[in-house]
């Protein structure tokens, strides 16, 4: 049975970071690409990131570039979303989703995802 679960939610203060974590059972991950979406109550899905584990090939959205990191562990199969500079607006509930297709901005569409954890709680306040 294909399953994803994420782990590494909490509360954090404004600048501090967090890493998320995705683990996969049921298949390896290097047959997958995994990404990262958000969800704030009231709004629709985000795609925050994305990784082909199979190639390393890394995505990320403009408002998240260059202060999360998406990175593959083969041996535990999970991938890791570092997080840092974490703002208020980062503030939402991760998910991580499983797809067939290879890594890209055009990939990150929740419309073309497989599978789907149920999430994990980030809170970014003082």
């Amino acid at each position: 049975q294909v399953q994803l679960v994420e782990s590494g939610g909490g509360l954090v203060q404004p600048g501090g970071s967090l890493r998320l974590s995705c683990a996969a059972s049921g298949f390896t991950l290097d047959s997958y690409t995994i990404s990262w979406f958000r969800q704030v109550p009231g709004k629709e899905l985000e795609g925050v990131s994305c990784i082909s584990v199979s190639d390393g090939t890394t995505y990320y959205v403009d408002y998240v570039k260059g202060r999360f990191t998406i990175a593959g562990d083969n041996a535990k199969n999970t991938v890791n979303l570092e997080m840092a500079s974490l703002k208020p607006d980062d503030t939402a509930v991760y998910y991580c989703a499983g797809s067939g297709g290879h890594c890209s901005g055009y990939s990150l569409d929740v419309h073309g995802m497989d599978y789907w954890g149920r999430g994990t709680r980030v809170t970014v306040s003082s």
